[in-house]
C-alpha cells in the first residue's frame, strides 16, 4: 500500500515536469544588443534554429538591429528582430531595412510593433499600415509576429488593442503570412487564459505565444512590470503576501507554465523574457527542456492542482 501511494504521488509530479519540459523545448527567447557577448555561450544551450527575438532598445539604431541579426544567424539560430514601425521614415526606409535583414542575416520573420514613440517618424503610425504595403511578402517574408497585451496596453484602450489584433490577424492571413501573437509577460495564468480564449472566440487563428518572465530577481521583475504595464496580476500578487513570498523564493516560471497546462489554454508555445539575463535564461531553458528541476520545485509542480 505504501509503495502504491508513493507511485500515486509521483505520477502528478512526473506529468507536470513533462508538460513544463515540453513548453521549454519549443520556447523562443529574447536577446538585446548588449547581450551579444553571451551569444556563443547561449548557443551551446539552445536547440539548433531556436527563435531568438532581438529587442529594440531606446536609441538603438537600425544598424545595431542588423548587426545583431547577423550574429544570431551566424550562430545557427533564427533571428526575429523587433521592428518599431513608427521609427521608419517612409517606404524607402522600410524597404531598405527589410532587404538588408534578408540579404545579410537571412531573416525570415519580423516582430512588428508600433513602438513607444508618441509620434511616428514617417508614414506608419501603426503596424497595420506597414502590413498593407505588401512589403513583407514582396521581399519573401512569410512569417510575422505581433505583440499582445493580456492585461491591456499602458496607453491604448483595451477595445482598441482587441480590434487591432483582429485587423492584423486578418490582413496577415489574407497576405499568406503565418502570424504569431507574442504576449507581454504576466505573473499569473488567468490573464493568459482569458486572452487566449478571447482571441479564439474572435476568430483569430494565428499562433498564440505566452510571454513569460525567465529566472530573475523579484526586484527586477517588479521594475519591468511597472515599465511594461503589467497591472492586474501584479496587483493580485501584491494583495496575496503568500504568493509574493513564493515568487521571491522561486525565480523560474515553472509554476506558471504548469498552471497554463492545467488550464488547457489554447496556447501554441511560450517566449522567455530574460530582462538582460539572456545566458541565465538559456541555462534555465536547457535544464527545463531536459526535465531537470530541483527537488522542491518538482515536488511543488506535482502538488499544484
Amino acid at each position: 500500500m505504501a509503495q502504491s501511494a508513493g507511485v500515486t504521488r509521483a505520477e502528478p509530479m512526473a506529468r507536470a515536469v513533462t508538460s513544463v519540459a515540453g513548453f521549454a523545448r519549443r520556447a523562443s527567447v529574447e536577446l538585446n544588443v548588449h547581450e551579444l557577448k553571451d551569444l556563443a555561450a547561449g548557443r551551446e544551450l539552445l536547440p539548433a534554429d531556436a527563435k531568438v527575438y532581438i529587442s529594440h532598445l531606446p536609441k538603438q539604431a537600425w544598424a545595431d538591429t542588423l548587426a545583431a541579426s547577423e550574429r544570431v544567424r551566424a550562430a545557427g539560430l533564427d533571428p526575429v528582430p523587433h521592428i518599431p514601425v513608427r521609427l521608419l521614415s517612409d517606404r524607402t526606409d522600410a524597404e531598405r531595412l527589410i532587404a538588408a535583414l534578408i540579404e545579410r542575416a537571412r531573416v525570415a520573420e519580423l516582430l512588428l510593433i508600433a513602438g513607444d514613440h508618441a509620434q511616428p517618424r514617417g508614414a506608419y503610425p501603426a503596424v497595420l499600415e506597414l502590413l498593407q504595403t505588401g512589403l513583407l511578402q514582396s521581399h519573401g517574408i512569410r512569417r510575422v509576429s505581433f505583440a499582445a497585451h493580456p492585461e491591456g496596453h499602458p496607453v491604448v484602450a483595451l477595445d482598441d488593442t482587441r480590434k487591432a489584433a483582429i485587423d492584423k490577424a486578418q490582413w496577415a492571413r489574407q497576405a499568406g503570412l503565418a502570424a504569431s501573437f507574442v504576449t507581454q509577460f504576466c505573473f499569473e495564468s488567468e490573464p493568459f487564459v482569458t486572452w487566449a480564449n478571447d482571441a479564439r472566440d474572435r476568430g483569430i487563428q494565428a499562433r498564440l505565444i505566452a510571454g513569460v518572465a525567465g529566472p530573475a530577481s523579484i526586484a527586477k521583475l517588479v521594475r519591468f512590470a511597472v515599465q511594461c504595464g503589467v497591472g492586474r496580476s501584479m496587483r493580485a500578487l501584491s494583495a496575496r503576501p503568500g504568493v509574493m513570498t513564493r515568487l521571491m523564493e522561486e525565480h523560474g516560471p515553472e509554476r506558471l507554465l504548469n498552471e497554463l497546462v492545467q488550464a488547457k489554454a489554447p496556447l501554441d508555445g511560450i517566449h522567455l523574457f530574460g530582462f538582460g539575463g539572456f545566458l541565465r535564461t538559456c541555462r534555465w531553458l536547457r535544464r527545463a527542456a531536459a526535465g531537470e528541476f530541483d527537488a522542491p520545485v518538482a515536488s511543488a509542480l506535482g502538488a499544484q492542482r
